[in-house]
């Protein structure tokens, strides 16, 4: 019998990305973009949670010291989360007003990697950024369409991202002392009709689980052959990023989207905007939390 992803009884989300799994708490997170608000739920109550931010959200990481790190529309900021105070941390596209960030993820070194997009279209004016302890934002890569999927290799020398407007995933080498990237190169192309490759993870046998924006799935591939060893098939079409989550990192927790569908395809797609998890048969790795500098 197939194994079949399975949606959560959970509110829908307009576009819903950056699932998070914090092992504390037993709790998943992840975030609305355009309903402005990061979503928690906790799979053995199935209480939900819902933090409103004000302003689109592309990320959200835990810190070390129990707040949360968010990639807002404006900047990076810190996120009490009891309180849902924000502390603006620094904004280092200020001058690029038609921008967003998006997707983001913590090193394993503890640095916060997040990139940005254009809101509209247009020229690929967005940039991928590395937030570091002191608050300081650093300019990785530029030329960006769509900043989206990141993920490091369970030894730590390679950094997975992927620019959706590519249809590429790129591979650095990564230095974890400096946080330096190098020696950029492709390792998958999704070809025409799988739509554009999305948020991603990376599972402990260092393999890729990629989302498919506009592709009916996520599918895992071999990041040294390119090779696609696995395709889940999804009942909605706009499926928008994946994490291990559960006490053994053993359930893939799947996001996707409504948002830009017409009244026909949501008629096609009840399910746009759920959340999903599967049974892969693999582990995933701990997420990394954001280093805050000590005083």
């Amino acid at each position: 019998m197939k194994k079949q992803a399975e949606a959560v009884n959970v509110e829908k989300s307009v576009l819903g990305e950056g699932p998070l799994w914090l092992p504390k708490s037993g709790q998943l997170v992840w975030v609305d973009i355009e309903g402005m608000k990061i979503r928690t739920w906790h799979p053995k109550t199935g209480e939900e949670g819902v933090i409103s931010v004000g302003q689109r959200i592309g990320a959200v990481v835990l810190a070390e010291d129990g707040r949360m790190v968010c990639a807002l529309q404006n900047g990076f900021y810190f996120l009490d989360p009891a309180a849902g105070a924000l502390e603006p941390i620094v904004d280092p596209e200020a001058h690029l007003t038609g921008n967003r960030f998006n997707d983001g993820k913590c090193d394993p070194s503890g640095r916060f990697w997040a990139g940005t997009m254009p809101m509209t279209g247009g020229a690929p004016d967005g940039a991928l950024y590395r937030l570091d302890a002191d608050g300081s934002a650093h300019r990785m890569a530029s030329g960006v369409g769509c900043s989206n999927g990141l993920g490091w290799s369970p030894d730590a020398r390679t950094m997975y991202y992927i620019d959706t407007s590519t249809r590429r995933v790129d591979r650095f080498d990564y230095d974890a002392a400096s946080g330096g990237i190098s020696n950029r190169r492709t390792v998958v192309v999704l070809p025409d009709g799988q739509g554009f490759p999305d948020g991603m993870t990376v599972d402990a046998e260092g393999k890729l689980w990629v989302a498919h924006w506009d592709g009916y799935a996520v599918s895992r591939f071999d990041p040294d052959t390119g090779e696609c060893l696995e395709r889940v098939e999804l009942p909605v079409s706009r499926v928008t990023s994946c994490c291990f989550g559960g006490d053994d990192l053993d359930e893939l927790y799947i996001t996707s989207a409504s948002v830009g569908l017409s009244e026909e395809q949501l008629r096609k797609e009840p399910l746009a905007g759920s959340l999903f998890v599967y049974k892969p048969g693999v582990k995933g790795l701990p997420a990394n939390d954001f280093k805050v500098k000590s005083v």
